[in-house]
């Protein structure tokens, strides 16, 4: 299964060797196919040369693992481009034109009423959620 990360869930990888480290590493072993692309990526090393620079090198590392391609624009359809904040919709138009099969995002705020639903062939989940669905909690 093809797996979209979002920014969020990079910038959690690279700064800590903790549980969500552990579980990108379950979804490859289980065969999983980890993906971005270049807008998630600037997003989280932005972020992490602000907050966590000395995260920088595990960060890199991570992005070896993950099928990471240059940022594409596309657009979303009107009526979810509008349940989205404009800096979100870039992530889903992702997803949607990689063909992936799953959005993973730990942003509640913005995906969390999206959670479960299908958009254009991208279920969106959170990281428990996908978890559950895919029996790769441990």
């Amino acid at each position: 299964m093809r797996i979209f990360l979002d920014a969020n869930f990079l910038f959690s990888s690279a700064k800590s060797s903790g549980a969500v480290r552990a579980f990108l590493t379950r979804l490859r072993n289980h065969g999983h196919t980890l993906v971005a692309d270049g807008y998630v990526v600037g997003e989280a090393r932005r972020n992490l040369e602000i907050k966590f620079p000395e995260a920088l090198g595990d960060f890199e590392c991570l992005l070896t693992v993950v099928e990471v391609s240059a940022r594409v624009s596309a657009t979303l359809p009107s009526e979810i481009a509008s349940e989205l904040p404009q800096k979100d919709r870039p992530v889903l138009a992702a997803s949607i034109r990689h063909r992936c099969e799953i959005l993973m995002t730990g942003d509640k705020t913005h995906f969390g009423p999206l959670y479960g639903r299908s958009i254009e062939g991208v279920v969106i989940h959170s990281p428990a959620s996908l978890a559950r669905r895919l029996d790769v909690g441990s």
